[in-house]
């Protein structure tokens, strides 16, 4: 299924190139039909309709290139900080897509503070890895992943309508993850880092 899930993706960001750049309207057309044909390979292996899948890719235009994501992990007393997602009641590091007209680094401390209620500050960029490499679900589109540890600075936990719940955790006794977001590999190398910040930053 991983190979399967590869190929399709690439079908899918040559077509999404090719109707960034043609201008040969039958070019168009055939692009137009690739993207429906992944579109339908997608909806056998997600379950997902193809024409939500299409109305997704639709979104996105341009030259296909990864997104962005940030997670911010915060160690204090060995205990490592996570908020419960009220989407899938599943619990992961703060974090979410980066905005535009923002760092990398300014992005993840607004979402620590949106998602957790804390202020936070930017110890070290710890890892940036490739979503696809490692044991998420397959997820469309392509994500790279920055995980930066960070420390408390000021504020107090508050839940919002994202999150049910923030709390800190041992290594050895973590609640059931979020596995779309954080793996509990990617958490226990996020302690290895808080231990050793000499570490140079992990990439795959």
């Amino acid at each position: 299924m991983d190979a399967w899930f590869k190929w399709i993706t690439t079908l899918q960001a040559i077509a999404q190139n090719g109707l960034a750049y043609t201008k040969n309207p039958y070019d168009v057309e055939r692009f137009q039909q690739i993207e429906a044909i992944t579109a339908e390979m997608l909806e056998h292996l997600t379950h997902t309709p193809a024409r939500e899948i299409l109305d997704y890719f639709a979104k996105e235009s341009g030259y296909a290139t990864p997104k962005l994501d940030v997670r911010g992990a915060v160690i204090q007393n060995n205990k490592i900080l996570l908020v419960r997602e009220r989407a899938d009641n599943g619990w992961t590091l703060p974090g979410g897509w980066a905005d535009v007209n923002a760092t990398p680094g300014e992005n993840v401390i607004k979402e620590i503070r949106e998602e957790s209620g804390y202020h936070a500050k930017v110890i070290k960029l710890a890892a940036l890895y490739d979503r696809q490499k490692h044991t998420h679900s397959e997820q469309w589109p392509h994500i790279y992943k920055a995980f930066f540890l960070c420390e408390i600075t000021g504020g107090e936990p508050q839940e919002n309508l994202e999150i049910s719940a923030i709390d800190f955790f041992p290594l050895d006794a973590l609640p059931e993850l979020s596995l779309p977001r954080v793996t509990p590999d990617q958490i226990a190398r996020m302690f290895v880092h808080a231990k050793n910040l000499s570490l140079p930053t992990d990439y795959d």
